[in-house]
């Protein structure tokens, strides 16, 4: 890693995706540099907001419902010297207590799958969430961003940030008013009058940073409207805010 790459490593630091050595030398860097320190704390926080928007607790019900079944489980009981009937129900308990294990591990089963594919959902997201993360955290560093700002509503602003070279753009709000239920931001590429959705803002009630879904293409600028809950094909209010691109 040359010094000129120590100055473009900051959202690789911040997302944990330098080697020992490099992260150890990088450290060393940022000690001694005011600008990288100040950007690694900016995208430290951008990521930070990101992992919050698609954080989720597990249902509170889950541990009341495995400690119920698991109540319901025989034990075994302790070993006797009874003879004759008496000492063959004693023989027999245990197996009586295993059949009841593994009934109530079938039963049990299907709690397990659940958490199985509740914790491969929460891992796919976490994972989802890296990656727009390294994504978004590039087109904010790369050397050709560039940006163009403006007025939104109730005195919220946006500012679109434009990396040509990826051919990808992020939008960060500041201060866009809550909305009711089953509303939602959604921002749109303008392909020459032609609105093309661009996803939607996970994070509006506090200064947010989305990465726009898919490439610049011929888009000269971005949009946003208000949008029922999960987002529509096409706007269907007017915009609260229209940016064109910057050259």
């Amino acid at each position: 890693m040359t010094t000129a790459d120590l100055h473009t490593a900051t959202g690789a630091y911040v997302l944990h995706a330098l080697g020992p050595a490099e992260r150890a030398r990088f450290e060393r860097h940022l000690a001694a540099c005011d600008p990288c320190a100040q950007e690694v704390r900016e995208l430290a926080a951008t990521a930070e907001r990101l992992g919050l928007a698609v954080a989720a607790a597990p249902p509170v019900h889950l541990r009341e419902q495995v400690l119920r079944r698991i109540a319901t489980v025989r034990q075994e009981p302790p070993r006797t010297s009874v003879r004759g009937r008496a000492g063959r129900w004693a023989r027999a308990l245990p197996r009586m207590a295993l059949a009841a294990c593994l009934a109530a591990a079938v039963t049990l089963g299907g709690v397990a799958v659940w958490q199985y594919r509740s914790a491969q959902d929460a891992q796919d997201q976490a994972r989802q969430t890296r990656e727009q993360a390294a994504e978004l955290t590039a087109v904010l560093a790369a050397p050709d961003a560039r940006t163009s700002t403006g007025k939104l509503t109730d005195g919220a602003t946006g500012t679109v940030v434009v990396s040509r070279s990826m051919d990808r753009a992020a939008f960060l709000a500041s201060k866009l008013p809550a909305l009711p239920d089953g509303k939602v931001y959604q921002l749109w590429f303008d392909d020459g009058g032609k609105m093309r959705a661009a996803g939607l803002v996970r994070d509006p009630d506090t200064s947010s940073a989305t990465l726009l879904d898919g490439p610049l293409g011929n888009a000269s600028g971005m949009g946003v409207t208000v949008e029922p809950a999960g987002g529509s094909e096409q706007p269907t209010t007017a915009p609260l805010g229209l940016m064109p691109f910057p050259a």
